[in-house]
This record gives structure tokens, sequence and C-alpha cells, in this order.
């Protein structure tokens, strides 16, 4: 019957090439779905209630900073027809919660999505269908205070320094220039706060006064992560922030990001194609490939146990960089 049902789907399929190709991709999804094994879907829907329900009882009686609900973005392109264009799905249906003091990890190649989420998170994209909730308040549609207000508490460190930071301006500048953006503290308050802001990521008082381009790489990255944090936000959005950095500078960002947090109780999104790197930074880890988040759990659960074959994949592939007693 199972069988009868897919050819009659795979028959209409073909019948509707004129589609749009968005639904006939729906329709694909249906006809491999109703071919899978039915206790193993059963299996896995328990898997991920009992996970819910873990997570639930975890972070009772707290909001999560950001709720992506059934979010997908979809991108036209500029081949195809007019009346039907190529379209690129980035993200397909992803959930994602972020409660305060937690790091999500979110690994994948290049194209599947990760940084398309990081900038719906932080409202630089604005998903095609789905919900945005920030602190439990609805943003999807964000107003100008709403973007504000988001500014105030989510910071991004980017993946290149040397283009996130202003090459006219100086570090001390670089680290004034949120506060006074957001009108945040008198002159004498932004002034103490910068000093701190330098000290707090390693770096000496005198670096207050170069530009970018006197700086090496990890210097950069470490000016960076301290303007993220002149405004005191409850998360920071990291966007491979290691992955322009030499290899024996790696190791060093990634230990003063791990300080940071605990010392502030930051939450963080970190987002790599390294799946060792998330792994040693991570309490929870997103495994993303084509838009769809393939696989999600504990880092230490990810790493003994995966499921999908991807995850498999990412480990196999990835050698890691670090010691590996770091991660344990």
């Amino acid at each position: 019957m199972t069988n009868k049902l897919n050819t009659q789907a795979e028959e209409a399929l073909e019948a509707a090439a004129h589609m749009d190709p968005e639904l006939i991709e729906e329709l694909h999804e249906e006809v491999a779905g109703s071919a899978a094994d039915p206790e193993a879907i059963e299996r896995e829907q328990a898997q991920v209630a009992a996970s819910e329900a873990a997570e639930a009882a975890k972070h009772e009686g707290q909001t999560p900073i950001i709720f992506l609900d059934d979010i997908k973005v979809t991108f036209k392109t500029r081949t195809g027809s007019i009346i039907h264009p190529n379209l690129v799905h980035a993200v397909r249906g992803l959930t994602l919660k972020l409660w305060p003091g937690e790091t999500i990890g979110i690994v994948g190649e290049s194209g599947c999505g990760k940084s398309t989420t990081a900038n719906v998170m932080c409202g630089l994209q604005k998903p095609t269908s789905g919900r945005v909730f920030f602190k439990g308040k609805d943003v999807t549609n964000r107003t100008a205070a709403d973007r504000r207000t988001i500014g105030r508490v989510i910071s991004v460190v980017f993946q290149d320094p040397a283009t996130a930071l202003n090459a006219r301006m100086t570090v001390h500048d670089q680290l004034m220039d949120p506060m006074i953006v957001h009108k945040v503290g008198t002159p004498q308050e932004r002034e103490e706060r910068v000093h701190d802001l330098i000290g707090m990521v390693g770096l000496p008082e005198s670096a207050l006064d170069a530009l970018p381009s006197q700086l090496s790489g990890g210097q950069r990255q470490r000016v960076a992560i301290a303007r993220a944090l002149s405004l005191k936000p409850d998360a920071i959005i990291a966007d491979e922030p290691t992955s322009a950095l030499d290899v024996s500078v790696r190791a060093q960002i990634l230990n003063l990001l791990m300080d940071l947090k605990k010392e502030l109780n930051l939450a963080m999104v970190f987002i790599s194609h390294d799946i060792q790197t998330v792994r040693y930074i991570s309490d929870r880890i997103i495994v993303m490939n084509g838009g769809l988040a393939v696989e999600e759990g504990s880092a230490t659960d990810i790493f003994n146990d995966p499921k999908d074959d991807y995850t498999k994949l990412l480990l196999g592939a990835a050698p890691s960089l670090l010691h590996p007693d770091l991660g344990e």
C-alpha cells in the first residue's frame, strides 16, 4: 500500500513540473516522509519530546533571550523565469531558544544556513515565515525602537576583525562609539568603561591609542570582543570569530570567550564550520545541513552518540586543532 501511494505521489510530482518550486520541494519531502520507518519516526519523536521536557524543566521560570519559532528564510536568485524564479531555501523550519547564560553552537558546512540564522537572531535579516521573540515579545516585524532595544542586549562579533573595525578610528574611539550612539552613561562613566574593557580582553592601555592597522589579527579580534561587550549585553553572537586568525591565536580567543562567559554570565551563539571548536565552547550544539537542523543536543551527546549521518561525517572530517583534553 505504501509503495502504491509513493508511486502515485511521484507521478503527481512529474505532472506538476510547472508548479512553484517551493511547493514541489514540500511534496518531495512528504513523499520521502511517507516511506520512512514508522517505528523509527516514533522513536525520534519520543526522543525529541523527552529532550524538550528536560529543557523546559531546566529553565523553568526563565524567559529565553531569543526564541525562533519555525523560521524559514528563502531568497530569490537571478536565474529562472520572472514568474517562477529559482529559490534558495537558506533556513527551513528552524526552532531555537537561547537561554540566559547558555552557549549554543551552530555548526555546518558553508551554505548550510548558520550565518543566515544568526542574521535573523540579531535583526539583520527578516524571516520569510515564522516568528522571532525577544525576551517574550514578538519582534518579527521590528520597529526602530525594537531594533535599538535589541542592539543594547545582543552584540555581534564578526568573522574578520580587519573589516569589522573602522580603520580610521582609534581603539579608544571604537569602544566609546556604541555608548555614545545608545546614550549610555556620563562622559566620565564611558571613559572608565573603556579602560575596564581594554583590560577585560587582556590588552594594555597603550592599545587604546592605536589604529586597527597597527594591531595583530588576534589583538584586533580582542578589540572587536571588547566593543561587543561595551553595552553590557545579555548575549553575544560570534560568527566564525576565529576562522580568520592563525591557529596559534585561536585557542587564546576561545579561552577569552569562555572566561568572559563565566565572569559575566553571558549567553552566546557560537557559529563555526569546525565541530571540534564548537564542542569546546558550547553547552548545546545544533548541526545544520541544507537549511535544516538535522541534529540537536548537548555537546556530550552529540560527540558520544551522534544520530545523523551528516554529524558523523563532520566528526570524521574535522580533526581537532586543540588539545584533546581541553573539551573534557
